[in-house]
């Protein structure tokens, strides 16, 4: 298993989703675990680990060398990414793993990570786990004038990657239908979508007194995050504050952006990184993410029906949920009018309250489960 990062801590949506594969995958396969890292290791991350790896190799990327080596990109036509996360003395290590592992399947996740595989001659399966092209050209209509020509360039190169090693991987899998959709390739359909999961003994209703009436999670240094929580604060919340002066806004998440850091005041709490996400939830009422950036499932969306908070969220991170819209069991809302309205009702409304509530958290239940979902990625090895 070839990873970017270190799956531990799990302040990202690809760490949190490679860890509970590592731990579900486990119980069928000797995984031998091969991840970058840029800075420190976490202490705890080969403690956490190691219980479900035959073996760990924690490789170095040396960040001025990754910065070099994602210039030489531009020459070499591949996504800047590509570049930032190879590194040649990198990928003659994982070569010799491999050559003295002798494995039986290699299943690398993203993109990013493919120049160390995709010519290896072992049968393998590659996460795409979101379209990053699609992402990317979202980013650029909303960046910065000056930089969108290069975010624009990036999409550009992205697309025409995810197409170009489709062919590299015997097996290639995604979170949701609606991201497979937006690869390139005529033979798309073959990709599998491998769904995420929660985790139900972590993520549970805990009746305590709240703190706050709106909370919005994730890592807070992710531009489409940043996006989100600033229209929140910016626009959604003081139109709300006309009517409830009182409402007070939790932004959760690790390595907040200086635009999030700013937002703090006696309405919102600014938390960076916490060590229980589930505490946060549980101090508040009310789950909105007014996405309007960015691809793939919101994994805080799950998180958040799961213990039991009405969700409101934007159509973008609604659609790979579309089952969850029809079935009102999240309500996405497309001006902030709309947020406004919603999030009125809400805080007025007690049995419309309870009614999302229920409805969020049983659709999560029922098909949102890590071990029935690895089932799926398990069946291709």
């Amino acid at each position: 298993m070839v990873l970017s990062r270190i799956p531990f801590p799990l302040e990202k949506g690809d760490k949190l989703r490679a860890y509970y594969q590592i731990k579900e995958l486990s119980k069928w396969h000797d995984i031998y675990l091969v991840a970058l890292y840029h800075h420190a290791v976490p202490a705890e991350a080969m403690r956490e680990l190691t219980p479900f790896c035959r073996e760990v190799h924690f490789l170095k990327q040396h960040p001025v060398r990754s910065f070099v080596n994602m210039a030489g990109s531009l020459f070499l036509g591949l996504p800047l990414q590509c570049g930032y996360f190879y590194s040649h003395r990198n990928h003659k290590r994982i070569d010799k793993i491999i050559q003295e592992v002798k494995p039986d399947r290699i299943y690398c996740q993203l993109f990013r990570m493919a120049e160390y595989v995709r010519h290896c001659r072992i049968p393998k399966v590659l996460d795409y786990q979101d379209a990053f092209s699609m992402g990317m050209e979202r980013r650029a209509q909303k960046a910065f004038p000056l930089f969108r020509p290069v975010m624009r360039m990036e999409a550009h190169r992205i697309a025409h990657y995810e197409t170009d090693i489709f062919d590299d991987f015997e097996h290639k899998t995604m979170i949701t239908a609606l991201d497979r959709d937006c690869i390139q390739h005529p033979m798309n359909e073959e990709i599998v979508v491998v769904p995420n999961g929660v985790d139900f003994t972590k993520f549970s209703h805990d009746a305590v007194p709240k703190t706050h009436d709106l909370i919005f999670s994730g890592n807070m240094n992710y531009p489409p995050n940043v996006d989100a929580a600033v229209y929140l604060v910016k626009e959604i919340l003081p139109e709300l504050r006309k009517s409830h002066p009182d409402v007070r806004l939790m932004l959760a998440g690790a390595d907040p952006a200086k635009k999030v850091r700013a937002l703090q005041s006696d309405h919102v709490t600014v938390t960076g990184w916490v060590p229980s996400m589930t505490d946060c939830y549980a101090l508040s009422r009310i789950f909105i993410a007014p996405m309007r950036l960015g691809t793939g499932l919101q994994n805080k969306l799950l998180e958040a029906m799961s213990m039991r908070l009405p969700c409101v969220t934007s159509p973008l991170a609604a659609k790979p949920l579309d089952p969850a819209a029809k079935e009102g069991a999240v309500i996405a809302c497309s001006t902030t009018r709309q947020y406004v309205d919603t999030l009125d009702k809400l805080l007025t409304d007690e049995e419309y309250y309870h009614n999302l509530a229920q409805k969020g958290h049983d659709f999560v239940q029922e098909r949102y489960d890590w071990t029935n979902a690895t089932q799926k990625l398990n069946e291709l090895f």
